[in-house]
This record gives C-alpha cells, structure tokens and sequence, in this order.
C-alpha cells in the first residue's frame, strides 16, 4: 500500500491513530536474540496517555535486513545473520561496542559495503537490484565530522546532492537557503567555508546537506560524537524537532546508550561478532533487558534512564510556600506551613529567584544574595519523571522546583512525593504490559 506521498506503507498500519499491527511474534532465533516487533515493544513504544513522556509512533517497515551476513576475505565476520526490519518514518538507532558491526550494517543498506550473504530491501526491493548511484542518490547520509568539502562554501555543500540530481543553480541554492532555516543556521553563514563555522554549526550542515534532495531515508553513523555535550545535546534536541516536522526513516548509529535512548523509536542493541542482541523500543529495553550483556552495556543506572519515559504531569505541585520578594510579613506568614520548611522566593515576575526559610525573611525587602540556590526547575506539563527527581536531588532543600513555559514558579515538589508517582508509573507501566501480553 502507498500513500499519497507515494512512499510505501504497511498494510497493517492504521491511518487515523498511527498505529501499528505486527504478525505475533514468532521463536527466538537459536542465539535466543529478539528481532521482530511484538505487542509488548509496540506497547512500549505507543504508551496510553500519561503514562510516559514521549510518545513515538511505529509505521511500518521501509527497509527490511533478511539474515545479512558480511565476511571479509580475511575471514572477519562483521555482521553475523542479521535480521531487522526498520520502520518508515521512524530513528532507529543502531547501537553497541567497537566491532559489533553497526557502521557497516548502515554501509551496506547504501551498499558503500556489499553484503557477502542476505538481502536487503527498500520499500519492498532488493538494493543490489538498483543502480547504487540511483541508490545513494535517495539516501541522505551523515558522517562523523560533516564531511563537508573544504573548497564550497555552505551553501554550495548543502546544495550538492540537488546539484548531481540536475537541479538548476537557482533552484539549487533556494533549496539550500531553506534548509539553512530549517536545521537552525544563520543565512549570514552562506557565503562562508566549512573551516569559519564551529564543529556544531558544521554538523548542522552536514544534517541540511542529507536533506537537501528530501530522501525519504537518512543515514546518520555517529553524526555528533566529536562535539561536546552541551552542543551534542542541542544537536539531538534539532534533529528530533526536524524529525517531527518531516517524519524520515533514519538509521543512526552511536555508541552511546543515551543517546541511543533519547533518539530511538527503535533500539537495536549489537554484540561483538556482528550479532543482534535485542531489538526493542527504548523504554522496553531498559525494562526487561534480553540477557546480561544488554544489561551491562545498558549500565547499572537503567533505572534512573527509565524514568525519561514517564511524564511528570501528574506531580501534586504545592503553590502554598512560594512568595514575591517584596511580600509582607503577612504574606510570608501565611505561606509558612508546616509540611514544607523553606518558602520559594521569586522576583515580581514569578520567576524563582531560590529558598530561605521564613524566620530569615525580612518584609518588604528580602535580600535575595542571602538565599539558597533553587537549583535547575524542571517544566511543569512536559518534563519527565526523571528530569524532576533530578532537580530534587540536587536542590539543598530535597525539593524540586516547577516552571511554566514562561519561567515562572508553578509550584513546588517534595522528592517523597516524586517516589510516589515513580511508584505510581511502574504500577501503570506493568498493567498497560499485561493487557498486550499475548
């Protein structure tokens, strides 16, 4: 079945709710490795209202890996029978230690690599039967680094793949333009060459570059592991937005487990030897790990990971212990109740300005250098489980505070109020698992 778009969809998919029918499951491979999408990953990955923070929806599968196996002539097997079927519009995220095979498992879906065993099939045909000029040509693909060419300036770069495809100059650079604006770049930055931007901004380029023909797949092999975390951060931040706004089928590989967990709708987990170990979504993988080596490479704070995936909208937020910093000694009294030993300070705004407690406030001019820290708030409606009790744990007072999209006080949270609605979340969790058990 197609869409309108023309792209292939699967027959079981549902038009109005975005769901997902897969066949039941079938045996375990005899490694006893998990491949195949089952009710419970899709109940994972397609949670009931308030029970997680993210929803992610699973179409079905554009490119479909059937027992691939790459040997070199040397005898290295870096892939070993992998079997996977990757979903349309959806990040798949391939993910292990060095060696385990997933940068050439990418390779070989643009055959940049050619399977010694397998097929390989993009909306239902077999890769080795394209051109693989025609092949990549309909691929965006993301390196390490950008790749960028040193001797074009940005605006040339993002316009290359147009450009090979026979699109006009104009035509060429208006596309590039958009795309600029649309990866987050600066026009002033056009005319400039690769070695005057930051490591960000090239990644950024190399992002818009993979999109500029609007490929229906984009490849990405550890796109943003040369930049530091808080330009890491902002990367995977803009990619998950540009995701939601075009809905790509990505592969992308990383050896990182956050990262792997922030961006999958689909984790495909990768042992030493080329051997799929667990394929899941991602809050289903740090529940219920396949073996013991998912669960090392997951690490021992799976736990704390997990809570990413519940929503903290549902957090009794207390606005009683929060005053203005110009409040009276009759306000100041009124808000000091018994449950909550400091009172929130914020400044005419509303914004959280940090914590005293009452005896220590004078009336009508609190000094503000004399409060302790608020600590990072958490957003009140979107955040997660995790982000709150992290804001918890860090606060000197053990509470954490919440903030509305425009940085004011919406109230405040005890970290034994955040265990009870952890509590809470894993009871919810387990019930939505046992109403899609087979």
């Amino acid at each position: 079945m197609r869409d309108a778009d023309g792209f292939g969809r699967h027959p079981a998919h549902n038009r109005e709710n975005g769901s997902f029918r897969t066949r039941a499951p079938g045996p375990e491979s005899s490694s006893g490795e998990r491949s195949r999408l089952s009710p419970q990953l899709l109940a994972q990955s397609r949670p009931e209202a308030g029970d997680f923070c993210q929803t992610r929806r699973v179409f079905g599968a554009l490119i479909r890996i059937d027992s691939v196996t790459k040997r070199y002539p040397d005898g290295t097997v870096a892939v070993d029978r992998l079997s996977l079927e990757i979903p349309d519009r959806a990040i798949t995220v391939l993910v292990g230690p060095s060696g385990c095979g997933k940068t050439t498992t990418l390779r070989m879906i643009n055959r940049m690599v050619e399977p010694s065993e397998g097929t390989i099939l993009l909306d239902g045909k077999d890769i080795q039967q394209q051109p693989v000029n025609t092949l990549r040509r309909s691929m965006g693909y993301v390196i390490q680094n950008a790749g960028l060419f040193q001797h074009r300036t940005i605006l040339d770069n993002i316009a290359t793949v147009p450009r090979l495809l026979g699109w006009g100059k104009e035509r060429s650079r208006a596309r590039a333009r958009e795309l600029m604006d649309r990866v987050g770049l600066d026009g002033t930055l056009a005319r400039r060459y690769p070695y005057q931007l930051s490591g960000g901004q090239q990644q950024r380029v190399g992002v818009a570059r993979a999109l500029a023909a609007d490929p229906p797949v984009l490849l990405m092999d550890e796109p943003f592991s040369a930049v530091d975390p808080v330009v890491r951060k902002g990367l995977q931040d803009e990619l998950l937005r540009i995701q939601e706004e075009l809905a790509k089928t990505i592969v992308f590989v990383t050896h990182d487990i956050d990262e792997a967990v922030k961006l999958g709708t689909m984790v495909a987990v990768m042992r030493t030897g080329g051997r799929l170990a667990q394929f899941a979504p991602p809050a289903e993988l740090l529940t219920d790990p396949a073996d013991a080596f998912v669960e090392d490479f997951l690490g021992t704070d799976r736990g704390i990971r997990r809570l990413s995936f519940f929503t903290a909208a549902g957090l009794d937020l207390l606005t009683a212990p929060i005053v203005a910093v110009d409040a009276t000694a009759e306000q100041i009294a009124a808000r000091d109740t018994a449950d909550v030993p400091y009172l929130l300070v914020t400044d005419l705004d509303g914004r959280p300005l940090g914590w005293a407690e009452s005896g220590e406030l004078t009336a009508g001019s609190i000094e503000t250098d004399r409060l302790l820290p608020h600590g990072r708030p958490f957003a009140a409606g979107t955040d997660s489980l995790r982000a709150a009790l992290d804001c918890a744990v860090l606060s000197p007072t053990g509470w954490a505070v919440a903030v509305d999209g425009e940085g004011r006080a919406a109230g405040v949270v005890s970290q034994q109020t955040i265990a009870e609605a952890i509590r809470g979340a894993h009871a919810n969790s387990a019930r939505t698992t046992q109403k899609v058990a087979p």
